[in-house]
């Protein structure tokens, strides 16, 4: 009775929520409907005629109804994302916007306001005013989750308590513990939790916390509280969160909807080169290889390796006489121009000196060789040639196909894209690249053949890092990007010159800025947001990057990811056990003190809210065998039934699985909310989702809503599922050098049960298990 009672109240709650976000919607519809009637009668009003000071007055005010329609579209997902409450009674939704009601009463506040401000401030150790703080889950606009943290729960009324959702109900008990030990592990958890997220903004935060310590959550809420306390840093230069998949983006998006914000951007390491979404990734072997710092001496050799100078003389034959036979042109005199290999090799060393990218000091050299080639020209047909008789030659032989052609062999214009893929399919290029500058190989014959790799394969994650670092090496030809520049900012220049006038004329000086006028013109009212501009810019800059499952990284990803932020400002969150990467890291100071070295600081989560100790115990056994040094953390609740293993040998997998996602789905989706992950072996990841038809399989958005998904451990790095079962986990011990690492990471991301499949026999640190 008292369980159903629970559930009405909660269905109750989600009707109320879902009544309040449609009237937000209802207001968002109506403000945006005036202002796209006011742009449409601005428009109406035409150009023609007027005076020159009503025409701007238009276009200004065009410019803005614009600028307001583009940003009440821009809110339209995830309009509304929390509620607070506070000691007074007084109860106060958080959104993307403020917008009021027809009576002019403010029924959304900007998450940028002071107003709601506690709504990311609050922590347990000090909550401020508020006594509950709700997180709005939505799809479009539906509310369909909702997410409760309690700080004062002797304030809320009993119908309040059992209407509780999310984490709230797991909070409230922890703090109503009758034992010394619960109260006291409680308030660690509000101590480590609240230290991370107000530490400052600058230097390197190493989030280091095992399994279900909340360390991504608390992260995250750093991230906001550094957004609004940091607001004119971090809206300008943006913040970056670089997170494992794109399904784990997704639930961190979830857990803190402000990250949907036009100033943050969301990746993972192989979305960090722009134009590239790579998925796929590289084999054990190759993935050491590949991510390990000496690749970037390779690269670099490999951009040395294509600034060539010919064996001998450089010749290009060029038609000098052609006539026209049956209305066809035919050659019928070729001239050979000559350069000697001594000027050859000089162009080369000239152009490398400069020490400029690759294909900007390629301008150079071809200049040098370009005036070779004229000046024996000259000489052959016994030619004058001053200085404008010299730029009209070099001119008419770069029009010359042939001339390109030869030039273009010695030092080609390159994209990383195509530098790469050449390395990595040609055995001769790679072996080339491979000498190190004395001599000494960079690469062993065995290295190189787990790199090598069919011409147009696929794009893996570990391949951005060496996209980034040729991208680096080669620059781009950028004197077009240059041009539009300066004519931009004449264009900006004349524009506030003008404004000026204008403002001056109608004594406007002292309440509006020239430049402000001036950049509300129509042609900018499509600006680029700064996460648009940030994701589209490799060489953005940004003013503070978020790493989750840090410890996945390779030492060439790190290398990817602090080039974006130079001020060397980061939140890095991970934790050394779970490494399951054969190119992650073995230590915090591996990965950080070439680039901060000794100057990062750490904060350890030790205490796990969300596994039972029960499922925990399992994990110890695990983390005991395979990294010794690493302390497991303590939990702090019992969980609702013992971890078992389930012996089927293989033949009757495809009975006995069904059976038991069927039984374990049915324990905890009583409330409609469970979800149950089934976690297998890389190898075995497409023979379990074929026996499993009805579970979500694909890393897709509607992956993370499903009743039960079928993961990879890699895929379900973040996650946390109320039940789990594991399949095979000998073969995850073996399937690569991390193995014990992704056995622990599949065991630890239950909340509530925990189920082990296995064929043979169990490994040694899976004993606990046995029956």
């Amino acid at each position: 009775m008292e369980h159903r009672a629970s559930e009405s109240a909660r269905a109750e709650a989600l009707r109320a929520e879902q009544s309040y976000v449609s009237m937000l919607y209802d207001r968002l519809d109506a403000t945006r409907e005036r202002a796209e009637a006011s742009l449409r009668g601005e428009h109406g009003r035409g150009t023609e005629g007027g005076t020159h000071q009503a025409r701007l007055e238009r276009d200004v005010s065009a410019a803005e109804h614009a600028r307001q329609v583009s940003r009440l579209s821009s809110i339209e997902r995830g309009l509304c994302f929390g509620r607070i409450d506070d000691t007074g009674g007084e109860r106060y939704y958080i959104g993307r916007a403020s917008l009021r009601d027809a009576r002019d009463e403010l029924v959304l506040i900007d998450w940028r306001a002071p107003a709601a401000r506690p709504f990311y401030t609050a922590t347990p150790s000090d909550p401020g005013p508020l006594v509950r703080r709700r997180h709005l889950h939505t799809r479009g606009r539906t509310v369909v989750h909702l997410d409760d943290e309690v700080f004062d729960l002797a304030r809320m009324s009993e119908p309040e308590r059992r209407a509780l959702v999310g984490e709230a109900a797991l909070l409230a008990a922890l703090r109503r513990g009758r034992t010394g030990r619960m109260g006291d592990v409680v308030a660690t958890i509000q101590a480590e939790q609240d230290r991370v997220i107000r530490s400052g903004l600058p230097g390197v935060l190493v989030v280091q916390g095992a399994p279900g310590t909340g360390k991504t959550v608390a992260a995250l809420h750093r991230a906001a509280y550094l957004l609004y306390t940091h607001r004119e840093t971090l809206e300008r230069r943006g913040v970056l969160v670089v997170g494992p998949n794109t399904l784990f983006l997704r639930y961190i998006g979830q857990v803190l909807p402000s990250l949907g914000e036009t100033d943050v951007v969301l990746t993972t390491v192989g979305e960090l080169f722009p134009g590239v979404r790579a998925t796929a990734h590289d084999s054990p072997e190759a993935a050491v290889v590949k991510g390990g710092a000496r690749m970037a001496e390779v690269v670099r050799a490999a951009v040395r390796d294509r600034q060539r100078v010919p064996e001998g003389d450089l010749t290009v034959m060029i038609d000098v006489r052609t006539s026209v036979r049956d209305g066809v042109e035919v050659v019928v005199e070729r001239m050979p121009l000559r350069v000697d290999h001594a000027t050859c090799v000089r162009a080369r060393d000239r152009a490398r000196a400069v020490r400029n990218p690759h294909n900007i000091a390629r301008k150079l050299f071809v200049d040098s060789a370009l005036t070779a080639l004229a000046l024996d020209e000259a000489r052959q047909l016994d030619l004058p040639m001053d200085e404008e008789d010299l730029r009209y030659a070099r001119a008419t032989l770069w029009s010359r196909p042939e001339v390109r052609e030869a030039l273009d062999a010695l030092w080609p214009l390159l994209t990383p894209q195509r530098l790469v893929a050449e390395l990595l399919s040609d055995p001769a290029l790679l072996r080339a690249a491979s000498s190190g500058p004395d001599g000494e190989p960079l690469l062993s014959p065995r290295e190189r053949r787990a790199l090598l790799r069919p011409a147009g394969s696929p794009w893996t994650t570990g391949d951005v890092p060496l996209l980034d670092e040729a991208a680096e090496l080669l620059g781009e030809d950028d004197a077009a990007r240059k041009a539009a520049a300066r004519e931009d900012r004449r264009r900006r220049d004349d524009e506030r010159a003008y404004a000026r006038g204008v403002l001056e004329i109608n004594e406007l000086t002292e309440v509006m800025d020239a430049r402000a006028l001036a950049e509300r013109n129509p042609s900018d009212a499509a600006t680029l947001t700064t996460a648009e501009r940030a994701a589209g810019d490799r060489e953005w800059v940004y003013g503070h990057v978020i790493v989750d499952e840090a410890q996945e990284l390779s030492a060439m990803a790190w290398r990817t990811v602090m080039r974006r932020v130079p001020t060397r400002s980061l939140t890095v969150v991970g934790d050394v056990a779970q490494t399951g990467s054969a190119a992650g890291a073995r230590s915090w100071a591996q990965v950080l003190d070439p680039y901060v070295k000794g100057r990062w600081r750490e904060a350890r989560l030790l205490v796990n809210y969300r596994t039972p100790a029960e499922i925990m115990a399992v994990a110890a056994d695990v983390l005991a065998a395979v990294d010794p040094g690493q302390a497991p953390p303590i939990s702090v609740r019992d969980g609702e039934a013992p971890p078992r293993a389930v012996r089927a040998a293989r033949p009757e997998l495809a009975t006995v699985l069904p059976e038991l996602v069927r039984a374990e789905l049915a324990l905890v989706t009583g409330d409609g909310a469970g979800r149950l992950g089934v976690l297998t072996p890389d190898a075995r990841h497409a023979e379990v989702a074929a026996l499993l038809p009805e579970a979500a399989s694909a890393l897709s958005a509607e992956a993370l809503d499903a009743p039960s998904v079928v993961l990879t451990v890699t895929q379900a790095k973040g996650l946390e599922f109320d039940a789990v079962i594991v399949v095979a986990p000998d073969e995850i011990l073996t399937q690569g050098p991390k193995g014990g690492q992704d056995l622990y990471v599949a065991i630890t991301r239950a909340t509530r049960r925990l189920t082990v499949v296995h064929e043979t026999e169990l490994p040694p640190m899976l004993a606990r298990l046995r029956d």
